[in-house]
């Protein structure tokens, strides 16, 4: 069973999000890379959970293209 994925962490840049261990970002246990994984509040910004809910799908845009022409 997988933890939680916490959404807005106080201190996101103190621990890799690359797997399910959490490890400290000076301790990286997995091996997963050189370099920690980044949060994708750091990345994206506080509101990441909310993008693309409202977007249109390709197929309605691009008719809505060939309409508008």
């Amino acid at each position: 069973m997988s933890k939680k994925f916490p959404v807005n962490p106080k201190n996101p840049e103190r621990i890799c999000w690359g797997c399910d261990r959490y490890c400290p970002s000076d301790a990286l246990a997995c091996g997963n890379g050189a370099d920690r994984t980044a949060h994708p509040a750091e990345l994206f910004g506080s509101d990441w959970q909310t993008w693309e809910l409202n977007q249109v799908p390709v197929d309605e845009a691009a008719s809505k293209e060939n309409k508008a022409k």
